[in-house]
């Protein structure tokens, strides 16, 4: 059994976004922080790994937000590695509420080893994990492939240029600030559909993630414009898929897909709440879903239902 860590970390003020909670690409910074401190307490740390010329490079996480952090919180983040392959490594994260015991996020990060002049994978050493498994290390785990989506006829795109503050010690935009990019991204799409924030805050709504995920395929970096898009894969009562890509402008080159389940919310009851016709029917006429008749039809039998009792549990 690969060793536990458990790390605490105080939410501060700057981290927590207009709804009061922290933003979800800070749990990923929790995430970053506690496997860097797990990996140093088994004696590779970064000084370790510059001499041994490589570094781990994240090429997948997934992330399900079960309940929000707030300034004053104080969270409790476990992490154990699940497995290594030849190349690979699952590395599995927990998140409580230190004071409440909570489960706050669960979450999955596939890291790659690799050479840290090149950026090409190379093999896990074996006195690595020893360090993790000193008992020997389980068989591999299966890897899932990334969900695919082809982008309909119709979709939101922005660009935005790489700037200083994205970038991370690895000379390379930080893998949190992907999940940063995608929410701009979201809000400004929802304002390019007639549905900026005032707007949904004024009819009593609020749009959260519910879980992300998202694959790394090259590094994004300085001085880079990037193309981000964003289309609908899939729509329920309260929840909406959504699915982006991020491309570097000049070579079109994917940079990053993630995978985006959001959330309605009533703001008076912090209930999941149905999502609103009239939103959905500015969606069809913009034409950002995969299957514009089939989603009509979709959406026009949720008129007909009665208020749902959303399976979700109150996001408080």
């Amino acid at each position: 059994m690969s060793l536990t860590y458990t790390s605490t970390y105080r939410v501060r003020h700057y981290e927590c976004d207009a709804y009061g909670h922290v933003n979800n690409s800070n749990y990923l910074r929790y995430m970053q922080e506690a496997a860097y401190d797990a990996s140093a307490e088994v004696g590779y740390d970064l000084a370790r790994f510059e001499n041994l010329s490589c570094l781990w490079l994240a090429h997948d996480t997934e992330i399900e937000y079960l309940l929000p952090l707030r300034y004053g919180d104080s969270v409790e983040v476990k992490t154990w590695i699940e497995d290594f392959r030849h190349l690979q490594s699952y590395r599995a994260y927990e998140l409580r509420r230190v004071k409440k015991g909570d489960v706050i996020a669960r979450a999955r990060t596939n890291w790659v080893f690799a050479d840290a002049a090149t950026r090409r994978p190379v093999p896990v050493p074996a006195e690595l994990v020893t360090a993790f498994f000193p008992a020997g290390a389980p068989a591999p785990l299966p890897r899932k492939p990334f969900p695919a989506s082809t982008p309909p006829d119709n979709f939101y795109a922005l660009q935005r240029r790489v700037v200083w503050q994205d970038i991370d010690v690895t000379n390379h935009v930080n893998n949190a600030a992907y999940l940063a990019y995608v929410e701009d991204c979201g809000f400004q799409s929802l304002a390019a559909l007639g549905w900026p924030v005032r707007r949904i805050w004024s009819e009593g709504y609020a749009i959260i993630p519910r879980s992300h995920q998202i694959e790394y395929s090259q590094s994004a970096v300085l001085d880079d414009i990037l193309e981000i898009s964003v289309w609908v894969t899939a729509v329920k009562s309260a929840t909406l898929s959504c699915y982006f890509t991020i491309r570097r402008q000049a070579t079109r080159e994917l940079l990053a897909r993630v995978q985006t389940v959001y959330v309605w919310l009533d703001r008076v009851t912090v209930r999941p709440t149905r999502v609103p016709t009239a939103f959905l029917a500015d969606l069809h006429e913009a034409g950002w879903v995969r299957d514009p008749d089939a989603f009509l039809a979709l959406t026009q039998t949720f008129t007909k239902r009665r208020a749902p009792q959303s399976e979700l549990k109150p996001v408080v």
